[in-house]
């Protein structure tokens, strides 16, 4: 009994150093702290969103993950960007991680879109860093 609970309290407490990685990212997102960003991000890794564009088509655009500390440098002051996460889905095994999370995007207080954010995470010397991430983004279907 003491190794089955000592064994569920160590991947909570894992869980919660993943889920603290994915809100420090997102406080530097919405802070516009790329330096804080980039303390929980690996070097360079792939960033990718998934959609269905005017003509219903599906998209899939991958990018260097430099193009959206480059989006968060350049973003005009007078512009508020709120991603609102939630129902998060937090698998570990050993230093490998997935988070799964849904989220809505406000633009300036206004809804923009709304998806889920899927990133992969590796624990790298003690610290949990994000290695890939994957978004999907739509308008139907949220639940604003």
């Amino acid at each position: 009994c003491v190794l089955l609970t000592s064994v569920v309290f160590a991947q909570e407490d894992e869980n919660a150093k993943v889920k603290a990685t994915i809100d420090t990212f997102f406080e530097g997102f919405h802070k516009g702290d790329t330096i804080l960003m980039k303390s929980v991000m690996m070097d360079k890794f792939t960033t990718q969103t998934a959609f269905t564009n005017k003509e219903g088509r599906d998209v899939l655009v991958t990018e260097d993950s430099s193009i959206l500390i480059k989006a968060i440098t350049n973003r005009p002051k007078d512009q508020k960007w709120d991603e609102r996460l939630s129902d998060f889905n937090i698998q570990v095994d050993g230093n490998m991680a997935n988070v799964w999370t849904n989220y809505e995007f406000w633009f300036n207080n206004n809804f923009s879109h709304c998806g889920v954010n899927s990133f992969q995470l590796f624990y790298d010397n003690g610290r949990w860093k994000i290695i890939y991430l994957i978004d999907t983004r739509r308008i139907k279907g949220c639940q604003k």
